[in-house]
């Protein structure tokens, strides 16, 4: 089955296709099949926002969407930047972001600048099924980045799994820990049950 990812980010493409390859199913962009939908993301929770994602994907083509809904949330900033994750301080660069957080955790000590990535996966099929999954990976903010891999907050977002920030890790090893993996192995699993393959 082909399953349209609601999004034009070809980083969460890739990492869709690592995982969900082993079913069968075959995820391509909505630019893949002439969609090209701006959803307004006002939903209050990850999955609330996946799934208006996927909803007008669905109807814009007819076909089932999948679609993933993330961010960072650190417990110093009372769970922000949370569902605002890619629009955090109006800001509109990986880079501008990443450093605005810093910023806002500059008086925060080692130790108490934990965080968890949360990832909410929604697919909703032309007949009207849908399957759910969410996805958390604890960790740390560091005072300054590290690597050369991953997008987003991945440089400066430490793992203590694999004593490395996601963008040191490799996509293998970012997959085995990553709320985006642990999401769509749980989609996998409610898949699965749902007796969709």
């Amino acid at each position: 089955m082909k399953l349209v990812l609601a999004s034009k980010n070809q980083h969460k493409l890739l990492e869709m296709e690592h995982i969900l390859r082993d079913l069968g199913l075959e995820v391509v962009l909505e630019s893949q099949v002439g969609v090209d939908v701006d959803v307004e993301e006002t939903g209050t929770t990850f999955l609330e926002n996946a799934a208006l994602k996927a909803r007008a994907v669905m109807e814009a083509s007819g076909m089932a969407a999948i679609a993933d809904d993330s961010g960072l949330m650190v417990d110093a900033l009372d769970g922000a930047p949370g569902v605002y994750s890619a629009r955090y301080g109006n800001l509109d660069s990986d880079q501008a972001r990443t450093s605005y957080l810093l910023e806002n955790l500059k008086d925060v000590p080692a130790g108490k600048r934990g965080a968890q990535f949360v990832s909410a996966i929604v697919c909703i099929l032309p007949d009207g099924r849908e399957v759910h999954a969410q996805g958390t990976c604890q960790g740390e903010i560091l005072f300054a980045p590290r690597g050369e891999n991953g997008f987003g907050y991945d440089p400066v977002f430490y793992s203590p799994e694999l004593k490395k920030t996601f963008s040191e890790a490799t996509e293998e090893e970012k997959s085995t820990v990553s709320h985006r993996g642990r999401a769509l192995r749980a989609f996998l699993t409610a898949w699965k049950e749902a007796g969709f393959c």
